[in-house]
């Protein structure tokens, strides 16, 4: 699965990721310290790539 990244730290990126579709999850640029979430909205299955956009979080209270 091929993942391009829209918006966030990875904005115009591409990564290669499993044979498998890709999920989504937290990613971040090589060796920095902002992660961010991004979440699958396209899947292409002729293909076989995703965009991926960056999800806003924010820190809960416990």
């Amino acid at each position: 699965m091929i993942v391009h990244f829209v918006g966030g730290p990875l904005a115009g990126l591409t990564r290669a990721t499993t044979e498998d579709a890709w999920p989504g999850g937290w990613v971040s640029t090589e060796g920095a310290a902002d992660w961010a979430l991004y979440v699958p909205v396209h899947r292409d299955p002729v293909n076989g790539t995703a965009m991926a956009e960056v999800r806003a979080t924010a820190p809960r209270r416990r």
